[in-house]
């Protein structure tokens, strides 16, 4: 079986709309799938450059729920981007950055880890991608950027596989400690240290 490396973000459901606006915006300028109409739970409603299930169709989570994202994303090109450019992937554009996709994208309004959160959770679909993720540091901060501008409360790299998580994001500042760890035995720990969600 393969690597299934990514990113967790953790927020306010409230702030949902706000993270897939950022994801949007990290799509190529020139991706060539029609516009995804999502529907969130407040009602509002978000217009995305990427699929669900492979397809277009509306999707419509006015009562809450999960659903799937494949978006293509674009990051600053480093050493290890690059380097997997060169792999067979798209080379860096005029900008500088590298297109990464498959980016496959799950949205839970309530996290498994605090019902009163929400999730958005942003894995790789190979493990050439996920030994890439692990490795580029702007992918890294791409995503904590990104747990930053959306007002979210942590950002965790997980590798799928029941080891222990790395902590990216917590307390409005990056980070890098590990759960189980010494500061933080196990997740119900690294929750305790969260808002409370309705502030």
């Amino acid at each position: 079986m393969g690597l299934t490396y990514g990113y967790d973000i953790h927020l306010r459901p409230g702030n949902v709309s706000r993270v897939l606006a950022g994801l949007g915006a990290l799509a190529p300028p020139d991706a060539r799938v029609p516009p995804l109409d999502v529907t969130l739970p407040d009602g509002e409603r978000i217009v995305l450059p990427f699929t669900s299930g492979f397809g277009s169709e509306p999707v419509d989570r006015s009562a809450g729920g999960t659903f799937e994202l494949e978006t293509s994303l674009m990051f600053d090109a480093d050493d290890a981007l690059r380097a997997y450019a060169a792999t067979g992937g798209p080379a860096p554009g005029a900008d500088g950055r590298v297109r990464v996709g498959y980016v496959y994208a799950t949205v839970r309004f309530v996290s498994f880890l605090h019902p009163g959160y929400a999730s958005v959770e942003l894995w790789a679909a190979t493990s050439g991608m996920s030994r890439l993720f692990a490795r580029s540091p702007s992918v890294r901060r791409t995503f904590t950027d990104l747990t930053a501008a959306c007002g979210g409360v942590c950002c965790l790299f997980d590798t799928g596989d029941g080891g222990p998580e790395e902590v990216c994001w917590l307390g409005g500042a990056a980070t890098r400690t590990t759960v189980p760890g010494p500061r933080f035995p196990d997740r119900r720990a690294l929750v305790a240290t969260w808002p409370d969600p309705g502030r």
